[in-house]
């Protein structure tokens, strides 16, 4: 199979890139800036919040791709509160990977978020719960807003796609800290160097996804889609099972012996304060079955931040 991955640089990028190579797949990868984990990756530098949709189609005709995992956003929460107009560009990027599905004639795989079921304060969550007409945050509402539009190209142009809810995934190639504060890695380096950490929101609990389970449903996903097996579904990718930021946080210091030091503030605006997904409608269509629960995740994380060398490569 020839794919197209979008955000190729990124943590799920770079990981389902891999994985697709060493089962013997091509793919191509753009992002704006170079991996900075690995040099196996063949990457175009697109940025696709200003270069026009026909350099996206190019390489789609050239490299014969077909079909685009369209995971390029920017993703942090909060700083999509500060900065809005970053939540436009993930409208803008979505679009551009949807425009070139349809003009190619191939599938589009959508990554979502959790974030756009919002704050609803649920212990469970299922696909059909979904409220697009409430948005929390600047970063949900693009969310919402990409899905609407692959839902419009499938109903409008007939192309065929699966958009996945990621739910807080970590591990391999996660822990860029100095380009983005994602939870998990940065509780981890600071605890590691025996720093404070402040938890945003004592009662938060949240479904935390080991990267290896995400890229299994990913690629589950690609394979059903390209068959025509499944098409046209929306599907929450996550373990199934909620934990605390606190959780999180102890489990992070018993991996590594040291007892944290935390403390706690309020939830920062547009933070989603409870989420643990339904994944039946995954392990039903697409044979989903995540392996790797939060204790084993994080230890396995740990071991692999200890062992690896980044390579001397440009990171911008």
């Amino acid at each position: 199979m020839n794919i197209l991955i979008t955000g190729s640089s990124g943590q799920i990028g770079t990981n389902l890139g891999l994985r697709l190579l060493e089962r013997g797949d091509s793919i191509l990868g753009i992002d704006k800036r170079h991996n900075p984990w690995t040099t196996e990756l063949p990457t175009k530098i697109v940025d696709m919040t200003t270069d026009c949709g026909s350099r996206i189609l190019e390489l789609i005709t050239g490299y014969d791709i077909q079909l685009i995992v369209h995971l390029a956003a920017h993703a942090k929460v909060f700083e999509l509160v500060r900065e809005p107009s970053r939540a436009l560009e993930n409208v803008t990027m979505t679009f551009r990977a949807a425009e070139a599905a349809r003009l190619a004639g191939i599938p589009i795989i959508f990554a979502s978020s959790r974030e756009v079921y919002g704050d609803i304060h649920r212990h469970i969550t299922n696909e059909s719960c979904a409220d697009f007409v409430v948005a929390e945050s600047p970063y949900s509402a693009s969310k919402i807003a990409g899905e609407a539009f692959i839902y419009s190209y499938a109903q409008c142009y007939s192309t065929p796609y699966i958009v996945f809810r990621f739910s807080n995934v970590y591990g391999r190639y996660d822990n860029d800290i100095d380009r983005m504060e994602r939870v998990t890695p940065l509780f981890i380096h600071r605890i590691s160097q025996g720093e404070p950490i402040v938890i945003f929101g004592k009662e938060k609990t949240l479904d935390f996804t080991y990267v290896d389970d995400c890229v299994q449903g990913i690629l589950l996903g690609i394979e059903k889609l390209l068959s025509g097996e499944v098409k046209n579904q929306t599907f929450n990718l996550a373990y199934g099972q909620g934990n605390s930021l606190v959780d999180l946080a102890n489990l992070i210091g018993e991996a590594l012996g040291i007892d944290p030091n935390i403390s706690f503030k309020p939830t920062q605006a547009g933070e989603v304060t409870r989420y643990i997904a339904d994944i039946s409608l995954a392990r039903n269509l697409l044979g989903y079955n995540p392996a790797t629960p939060l204790s084993e995740g994080i230890r396995k994380c740990i071991e692999w931040g200890k062992a690896y060398k980044r390579p001397d490569i440009p990171i911008n």
